[in-house]
Parts: structure tokens; C-alpha cells; sequence
């Protein structure tokens, strides 16, 4: 590999060079890729330069010759999406602009590969717009909960999203199906959290002051017979938030294999619910920089509103 050079465009700006790098650089250890910033091997503007540093437009990036150990230990060849994923996703395209795409995610997709998964839905849309120069996750949802996600297609439209999200400016409503009637009418929910010790997948409620604060707005939408179904207004983006507050409050989330009810979950299973009952069902916001709002909305997936029309059928059948 010869020495690169790279001039910084719009969509660089304010991005730090060692997060620049890890991007460009991607079989690249982070050892290593440290390593010749420390040793000044990468040069901006032909200045050494920290890891820290932010980039201005029209910078000359120097990017030494990298030698990787790819005959010895070759990567793994990026997984390719099927024809079929791709299908599923564009027909997913919630809305478009310049600035932003909505997708409305399946369940069962991870938002992005990793941790024993190859593919995730960010792999997949750049597969599928491969003329895109840049596109990147603005947030993650579960990869068993459907609905709502945005990508920005600039990183000035990301940092932005990113902010919005940290400021509370972004108002991200669920849909969730949950045990037992609820009876707390409109209920702000508070909780610390934490996750449980030894492990990275699962969290586990705390005591005031032990944990990241979490909240969230429960609204009844519907109750059922055995089941309510809920919105979720998220205040907070803590890991398994709303699964997590719901199985506390004594309602957790139908079909969840981690914090629910597992006999309850069978039985909803004869009723087809295969999966968790979670839905991102909407996002509202307004883009500081266009003054745009955005109020996107995802519809309930069909095999979630099947199992609705399921629970009522299998009522009438009980009074008859």
C-alpha cells in the first residue's frame, strides 16, 4: 500500500482524526492505528497531529503505507445482503431527503453487525445505496424491536441528531404489548439502572443513586383480555429501558425472552406472537439547522397486528 492522501470534505468536518482513521483504516487494529498518530506517520497538513483532532475543511490528510497481515490471518469478507434483505429494505424507506433517511426496521435485524452478527442493517442500506457517499446510524434500537430508525446522509445531519437526542429534542414514542391490565392510566416512570454484573446483555434495576437514571411515559392505548397495549414515550435511551421499567412495574413486555414472563409468553405464542412486542411507532423533531420538522411514523408490522386481532377472536371464543 503507497502513501494516501485525502483531502477533508463537508461531511468530514469536526470529525476527529482518529475516528476518521478507524473508519478508512478498518482492518487495522486500534493499537496500531494509534500507534503511527503517536509516531506522527499521519500528518494533516503535513503537521503531526493528536487523536484529538478535529478536522477543517479542505485538509490534506497523510496516510503512511499500512502493511497488513491479510496472507497470514485474512479478514472475514464483509457479509453480503440478500436480494431478498435488500427488497425488504427499500420497501422499509419510511421517508428521504438530502439529510435523512427513516426506516421502518424489521424484527430479528440487528441495526448493525457485530457481536456474533455479521450483517446489521447498516451493512445492508449501503449495500442497497452503494452511490451514497456517506451513510451512518444516528441511533439503535433492539434488533428484535421494529419501527423507526433514522440514518444521516452527512455528518453534519448526524451530529446534529446527535445532539438532539442528548438535549431531549427528539420526542420517540413505542408501541408495546404488555401482561395483565394496566390500571396507572398516564404514568412517568423513573428508575436507576444498571446491567448485571459479569455481563453486557442484560440490566437489572438499582437503587436511587447506583445506576443511570432512566424515564419513560406510559399511556394506555388498549386493554385486552390478559394484555394491555401501551405507548412508550422515552425520556431517556438506556439499554432495554422500556423492557426493563415494564418488568419491574409487574407488566412485562409479551414475548420478551429475557426480562418476561415465560409461561405467559407461551401462551401468547398460540396466538402467534413469535417475537417481541415492541414497536418504535414515531420520532418528532425539528432540525436546528433548516428549521425542518420531521414527524415520521412507522405502522405496526402485520404480524403484530395479527396477533391483536388473534387476542379479541380468542375473547369472544372464551364468553361463548
Amino acid at each position: 500500500m503507497a502513501v494516501e492522501y485525502y483531502t477533508v470534505t463537508e461531511n468530514e468536518v469536526g470529525q476527529r482524526i482518529d475516528n476518521f482513521l478507524l473508519r478508512h483504516l478498518k482492518q487495522l487494529p486500534k493499537s496500531a492505528l494509534y500507534r503511527i498518530v503517536r509516531k506522527g506517520e499521519v500528518r494533516v497538513d503535513k503537521k503531526r497531529v493528536k487523536p484529538e483532532k478535529k478536522l477543517e475543511l479542505g485538509e490534506i490528510i497523510r496516510i503512511p503505507p499500512i502493511k497488513l497481515e491479510t496472507e497470514v490471518n485474512p479478514p472475514d469478507k464483509p457479509a453480503l445482503a440478500s436480494e431478498s434483505l435488500l427488497v425488504t429494505l427499500e420497501a422499509a424507506v419510511l421517508h428521504e431527503d438530502e439529510q435523512l433517511i427513516f426506516i421502518n426496521k424489521p424484527s430479528g435485524l440487528p441495526v448493525h453487525g457485530g457481536s456474533g452478527y455479521k450483517l446489521g442493517l447498516i451493512e445492508a442500506f449501503r449495500q442497497l445505496r452503494e452511490n451514497l457517499p456517506y451513510v451512518e446510524l444516528a441511533h439503535r434500537i433492539d434488533r428484535d424491536t421494529s419501527g423507526v430508525v433514522i440514518l444521516a446522509k452527512s455528518r453534519q445531519a448526524l451530529t446534529e441528531l446527535h445532539g438532539l437526542f442528548r438535549d431531549g429534542k427528539i420526542d420517540k414514542r413505542y408501541k408495546a404489548l404488555v401482561a395483565g391490565r394496566w390500571k396507572h392510566g398516564r404514568q412517568h416512570v423513573t428508575m436507576d439502572l444498571s446491567q448485571e454484573e459479569g455481563t453486557r446483555q442484560k440490566v437489572q434495576r438499582v437503587e436511587e443513586g447506583e445506576g443511570k437514571v432512566s424515564e419513560t411515559i406510559f399511556s394506555s392505548l388498549k386493554n385486552l383480555h390478559g394484555a394491555s397495549l401501551l405507548e412508550a414515550q422515552i425520556l431517556t435511551g438506556r439499554m432495554h429501558q422500556i423492557r426493563v421499567q415494564l418488568q419491574n412495574l409487574g407488566h412485562p413486555i409479551l414475548g420478551d425472552d429475557r426480562y418476561g414472563d415465560f409461561a405467559l409468553n407461551r401462551k401468547f405464542r398460540e396466538m402467534g406472537l413469535k417475537r417481541l412486542f415492541l414497536h418504535s411507532a414515531s420520532v418528532d423533531f425539528t432540525l436546528r439547522a433548516t428549521g425542518r420538522r420531521y414527524v415520521i411514523e412507522a405502522p405496526l408490522p402485520d404480524d403484530l397486528k395479527d396477533v391483536l386481532i388473534n387476542i379479541k377472536i380468542n375473547a369472544v371464543e372464551r364468553t361463548e
